[in-house]
């Protein structure tokens, strides 16, 4: 039964198990994203629980950090490796992906808004084999703009990637999308969690708030809506983040 984690470890558990469906059910472009503060900085570790859903692949399997240093660091960290690691480069001198045969699926770990045009183009090139993007921040509106071409590079690309795993926490309400299951809107009463919608889609600010207004209709705006500890699980997330740190 879906729940909202309450350790890191938990969140991961469930990130990979709607990994394994996802892939099972033939996705083709996926993405794990678990919204926390610096999580980016814990990417490299995150990234070495999910290699053994990839052992299939063996020597097929390429991971893609963002840059060089990143790179480099998961080579000196991991040591030897059957599967390659590689990176995207940068805007001025992104990586030319000649993908071969032998390539059979990619783990691209914590690409940025600045490496989109890279990341679209390793999809492409990857065809029908599986890739799979560990906590992206592609969407960055900063970065790819509001415009006309942001709007296409969301229907050319972003759009066709399925969100197989999704975790936003808040004090308030927290937003859960577990593969297969809908995406999932949680209302913290004290210490507990309580499933309070479902929606087919990734809910919006707007969405959220008629949610929230759907609850105060029914007269406990006040107790319903409003937190009653400051402790919920955006201060455990924290704490099982520091404690992936040691």
């Amino acid at each position: 039964m879906t729940h909202i984690p309450q350790t890191l470890e938990d969140a991961i558990a469930q990130a990979k198990e709607a990994t394994t469906n996802a892939l099972n059910d033939g996705c083709q472009r996926i993405q794990i994203d678990i919204v926390l503060p610096e999580i980016a900085l814990k990417s490299q570790t995150i990234a070495q629980e999910f290699l053994p859903l990839f052992t299939q692949y063996g020597e097929g399997l390429k991971v893609v950090f963002s840059d060089t240093g990143a790179a480099s660091l998961a080579r000196r960290d991991w040591g030897e490796t059957i599967f390659k690691i590689s990176d995207l480069g940068s805007s001025r001198t992104p990586v030319e992906y000649k993908i071969s045969d032998e390539d059979q699926a990619f783990l691209v770990v914590c690409p940025s808004a600045v490496e989109v045009a890279q990341v679209e183009k390793l999809c492409n090139l990857a065809g029908d084999r599986p890739v799979v993007l560990l906590i992206p921040q592609l969407e960055n509106i900063a970065m790819i703009g509001i415009g006309y071409a942001a709007r296409q590079l969301r229907e050319r690309f972003l759009s066709t990637i399925e969100t197989c795993y999704y975790l936003k926490p808040s004090d308030e309400l927290s937003i859960l999308r577990q593969y297969p299951n809908p995406w999932q809107v949680w209302l913290q009463k004290d210490d507990n969690f309580e499933l309070i919608a479902e929606e087919p889609q990734k809910p919006m600010s707007d969405t959220l708030d008629l949610i929230l207004r759907g609850l105060s209709g029914e007269g406990e705006a006040g107790e319903t809506t409003t937190t009653s500890k400051n402790t919920g699980i955006f201060g455990s997330m924290k704490q099982f983040l520091k404690a992936l740190s040691q």
